[in-house]
């Protein structure tokens, strides 16, 4: 399949890499089809491209790359949703927003992570409600961004 994007130009990618968001990302329930591309070698983040829309595409990153203290509790409706058999199958990533100003001012959402189900290829944001995640946790101590 061939996508034009906005900041990568046209890319092929495969059916198989393909997400279907059965829960959809807040605010963007209209669009279910993403895709996971690297941002270049050797970086911690991903852009999650929508293959729907070429002009949106989000800073993905793992909190196991940021050496941070998250777990989470999967509800039961997410269990479902996303099929999970194995949690092994799973991969959580948190949607990152960077300003183009001060990129050492990069913050994480924690309060509502990607849940991505590699097995079947399913997906979904989920909100951790009650948790005390916060929605903008920073990434990066002063002046240590990537």
């Amino acid at each position: 399949m061939d996508i034009e994007t906005s900041r990568f130009g046209k890319i092929v990618i495969s059916e198989e890499k393909l997400f279907s968001f059965v829960m959809p990302i807040i605010g963007f329930d209209e669009l279910s089809k993403f895709v996971l591309l690297e941002h270049n070698d050797g970086s911690m983040f991903k852009w999650l491209q929508s293959t729907e829309n070429p002009l949106l595409a989000f800073p993905v990153v793992s909190c196991a790359n940021l050496s941070m203290d998250y777990v989470i509790d999967l509800p039961d409706n997410a269990v479902d949703a996303l099929q999970v058999e194995d949690v092994d199958d799973l991969l959580v990533l948190n949607i990152a927003s960077i300003p183009s100003s001060d990129p050492s001012g990069a913050t994480i959402n924690l309060l509502a992570p990607l849940i991505f189900n590699i097995k079947n290829k399913l997906a979904g944001q989920i909100i951790l409600s009650g948790s005390g995640y916060e929605v903008s946790c920073p990434i990066f101590d002063k002046g240590e961004a990537e």
